[in-house]
């Protein structure tokens, strides 16, 4: 017995030191492919603390020294920023809340409530992820100019409460999850149908929820060709419009257009590293069933 647990032990030993090397391998090509991704928004950063000849020399400098903060107040104050905010804020909060509870009913119908052709409909849906925005722009831009909404915040928010195809599919694998003796349950106790969705299936849903609203409202938010398209006032501009001008204006400034540039990134930094958790929860989730 002792000369065989010597082989045994000696595979053991070896097949424990190839998974450490496999996954210290793995450990340095994340870390390689990480700080690939960060190195653009470092130099965005450091760039934005650069003194104008820093920003141009050649070879070029790493580290800033010394810290130019005064960049920043002068990128925020170059442009109505505050009026950007609320803007882009106001479009991305009805947008959140329009796109999630348009696209829970009907994920909850596709997915808990039976009715004939339900399957046909939901391919019908999910058929429309296949259309380009580009191929509706100009029919929804005709229809949106007819009815007076161009120049005005109603193009943006207004479809969100009609539902989007993909958050309805998320949202309907996550509902699809539940026990179905929840719902018979409430039913023999004399719920409704929505108080089955309000009281029992959207508690249960809450990180699929988060995930729809944190996507909805990165759209949101980074969204440029929309409020290009509809908005011409500069005082309904959003923070993407006001980035633009703002380059168009300053484009030689590079430390006070990195300034502005950091300023709009940070926040959805911010939102991701504080809901990741929730986020990829949410993901997971969502996709166990089919």
């Amino acid at each position: 017995m002792a000369a065989q647990s010597i082989p045994v032990s000696g595979w053991l030993s070896s097949k424990r030191r190839s998974q450490q090397v496999a996954h210290s391998i793995t450990y340095v090509l994340l870390i390689i492919f990480g700080l690939t991704f960060a190195f653009p928004l470092y130099w965005m950063v450091a760039t934005s603390l650069k003194t104008p000849p820093q920003q141009v020399v050649v070879p070029p400098i790493w580290i800033p020294h010394p810290l130019v903060w005064q960049n920043y107040p002068k990128a925020l104050t170059a442009y109505p920023y505050a009026d950007y905010l609320r803007n882009t804020l106001t479009i991305c909060i009805l947008n959140v809340v329009g796109t999630v509870v348009s696209s829970s009913l009907v994920a909850y119908g596709f997915s808990r409530i039976r009715w004939p052709g339900r399957n046909a409909v939901f391919i019908l849906v999910l058929a429309t992820l296949m259309l380009p925005y580009q191929v509706t722009m100009i029919p929804l831009f005709l229809i949106f100019r007819g009815i007076g909404w161009v120049n005005t915040f109603r193009p943006l928010i207004v479809p969100s409460f009609f539902g989007n195809a993909f958050f309805i599919f998320l949202l309907r694998q996550f509902f699809m999850l539940q026990p179905a003796e929840l719902s018979d349950a409430a039913r023999i106790d004399g719920c409704t149908e929505f108080g089955i969705f309000y009281r029992i299936i959207l508690p249960l849903a809450r990180p699929a929820l988060a995930t729809v609203a944190l996507f909805q409202f990165m759209n949101s938010w980074n969204d440029f060709l929309a409020p290009l398209i509809y908005l011409n006032q500069q005082s309904k501009f959003t923070l993407a419009l006001g980035l633009q001008q703002f380059v168009s204006a300053y484009g030689s400034s590079w430390g006070q257009m990195m300034a502005a540039a950091a300023t709009f990134t940070v926040p959805m930094i911010l939102l991701f590293f504080f809901t990741q958790r929730t986020f990829i929860q949410g993901i997971a989730l969502t996709g166990l069933k089919g």
